[in-house]
């Protein structure tokens, strides 16, 4: 659940900036589409957050 909602801040926040700055990319675009699953919690949210889970598990076990 953590990961979650650090993911949802996280997102908001790049969407923000993004928004600010103006003019969105294919790249922008695919973080609010991100978001907008997150927030909608649709049929497809829960493999995003496992998907997000995964990745973040994957990061967190990289030893420097």
């Amino acid at each position: 659940m953590a990961v979650s909602v650090s993911a949802v801040v996280l997102l908001a926040a790049i969407v923000f900036l993004l928004i600010r700055k103006g003019g969105l990319k294919a790249g922008h675009a695919v973080v609010s589409i991100l978001l907008g699953f997150y927030l909608a919690s649709s049929s497809i949210a829960p493999t995003i957050s496992e998907a997000t889970t995964s990745v973040a598990r994957m990061i967190g076990g990289i030893n420097f």
